[in-house]
């Protein structure tokens, strides 16, 4: 990773990259171009814009579109102010939306084309936002509503850096991930959380994946996901050209490889092995591919296998958590050796400066190839949940994160995840976790109990699967229920399939045994994650 001494805040990046690189490319998107000194003064303008607005530091300001050059204005803007910008999944149902509006007290808000018509339809419940603002003036010339034009509104204001010392502890972005007890929680990350394991690396003087100027990186993971403004940072502080999607979509994403000739990018599993079944693919030239980094799910090692094998390329792995920073742990290229016992299956070595231990359920820490709890100390690691300081307590503990998954060490020291203790499902590169569902299944008038699970699926890792016990007397059919959950949960929530039980196994307290509901299910793999 690069580590420049003169960046330590994401309010630094722009401005010195600006001094340094002025008429790089910093930013594409379609046929929009933000040079490093373009990024400084869009970005120094919408500051002054929000502040004569009334945003205040700590503020919270959200974010509910799809990716373009505007979303990176606004996390530089806010970062120059002291607010917080909070990213919310586009995915989302809009109860979920409306929910993460209100717990975090969002008072300014930036809608994208596609969700006009969704935060129309919450307005009354979101009374604690003073101002919308939108990002598509065409939208505004067909409806009444008050909200600032976006390209028209922050124009006027100056473009010089507002006068306002940032402090590497400052929040700069909320996170919202799926919440165990069925209400996703904020995580909250300082700027340090964007520059410490990469300033770790310098005091060592070891890089990673080799950033340049000269790269060419192509941003495919949705800008609310901690993995690409993670994956963003590191291009920016390297000066590289960053070449962003609106979303993911197999041709465009093949097209983008070969018509800007990306050398670097980051995706989730799932993302890989669609890019393998489109056609296209066979016809794509990848010269210039130097790396691919996957996360967010194990890979299958088939589609390992293939993907390197049609790429061309090195494949690094990287392990984390919101809650750690994003990455904490790789498993690099030349890692990647078929035939090298277990080392695929791998996640790799903690980074510089990442600590890593195995606990059991006593907290003690575990011998190599003993199975126990993944414990994270890095210097990334959150400030902390959003209002949640019990929440905090239980999973920062002494400066660990304590991460839910199971797994062990090898005699080398490389990480192996083999569970989790959690129930969550890795969906696609998506944590989804099962109460979330159940919580809503619950109110439907046949169910008396539900389980959901997940099992395995060969295209997206893992599957959901509700589990459902039907109340006395009454009758339903699969596809009622899953249609009862539509609008109230993203569609990427909704169980894939419904199997209807007389009973669901219990432990003498009462809990039920998920474990022994999914064993059918994962009987024949190591790993009962896929």
């Amino acid at each position: 990773m690069i580590h420049n001494d003169e960046i330590s805040t994401l309010a630094d990046l722009p401005t010195v990259q600006a001094r340094q690189l002025p008429d790089n490319r910093a930013l594409v998107f379609r046929d929009e171009i933000l040079t490093y000194s373009q990024l400084e003064l869009q970005s120094n303008r919408l500051a002054n814009a929000l502040l004569a607005q009334g945003v205040r530091e700590q503020s919270r300001v959200a974010l509910l579109a799809k990716d373009s050059l505007n979303s990176y204005v606004i996390l530089f803007a806010c970062a120059k102010i002291k607010a917080v910008l909070v990213t919310i999944n586009w995915r989302l149902a809009a109860p979920e939306v409306s929910y993460i509006l209100r717990d975090a007290n969002v008072e300014t808000l930036f809608i994208g084309a596609e969700f006009h018509s969704l935060v129309t339809s919450i307005r009354d419940e979101i009374s604690n936002i003073k101002t919308f603002i939108s990002l598509d003036k065409t939208f505004l010339e067909k409806t009444e509503q008050e909200w600032l034009d976006y390209s028209s509104w922050h124009q006027q204001y100056s473009n010089l850096k507002p006068d306002i010392t940032i402090s590497p502890s400052d929040v700069v972005v909320q996170i919202y991930t799926s919440g165990t007890t069925g209400l996703p929680k904020g995580v909250q990350l300082g700027h340090y959380s964007f520059f410490a394991v990469a300033k770790e690396f310098a005091k060592r003087g070891r890089k990673w994946i080799n950033w340049s100027q000269e790269d060419k990186s192509l941003l495919v993971v949705p800008f609310f996901h901690i993995g690409c403004l993670w994956w963003a940072i590191r291009g920016l502080v390297s000066g590289a050209e960053n070449i962003i999607l609106e979303s993911f979509d197999a041709l465009e994403v093949l097209e983008a490889l070969e018509k800007y000739q990306i050398t670097k990018t980051f995706m989730v599993p799932a993302m890989i092995q669609i890019l393998l079944t489109e056609p296209q693919c066979k016809q794509t030239n990848f010269s210039s591919l130097g790396h691919i980094i996957y996360g967010g799910s194990p890979i299958a090692e088939p589609v390992l296998k293939e993907g390197i094998g049609t790429f061309s390329c090195d494949f690094v792995q990287i392990y984390g958590l919101t809650e750690t920073g994003n990455c904490a742990v790789s498993l690099p290229g030349d890692a990647h050796l078929f035939g090298k016992t277990n080392r695929l299956k791998s996640a790799g070595k903690a980074f510089p400066g990442v600590s890593v231990k195995i606990l059991d359920h006593e907290a003690k820490e575990l011998p190599p190839f003993e199975i126990g709890e993944i414990c994270i100390k890095s210097p990334a690691n959150m400030i902390g949940y959003w209002k949640l300081p019990e929440a905090t307590a239980k999973t920062l503990v002494d400066g660990w994160i304590h991460t839910g998954d199971a797994g062990y060490f090898d005699e080398e020291g490389y990480i192996y995840i083999c569970d989790r203790f959690k129930d969550m499902i890795c969906y696609a590169g998506e944590n989804v976790y099962p109460s979330e569902i159940e919580n809503i299944l619950y109110e439907h008038p046949a169910i008396a109990e539900v389980a959901v699970i997940g099992i395995p699926d060969e295209d997206f890792g893992e599957a959901i699967k509700a589990i459902v016990v039907l109340k006395a007397g009454i009758k339903t059919i699969a596809s009622d229920i899953i249609n009862f959950l539509r609008g109230k949960l993203a569609d990427f929530k909704l169980p894939r399939s419904i199997e209807f039980v007389e009973s669901l196994p219990r432990t003498p307290s009462g809990k039920i045994q998920k474990g022994k509901l999914r064993e059918k299910y994962w009987q024949g793999y190591e790993r009962k994650v896929n």
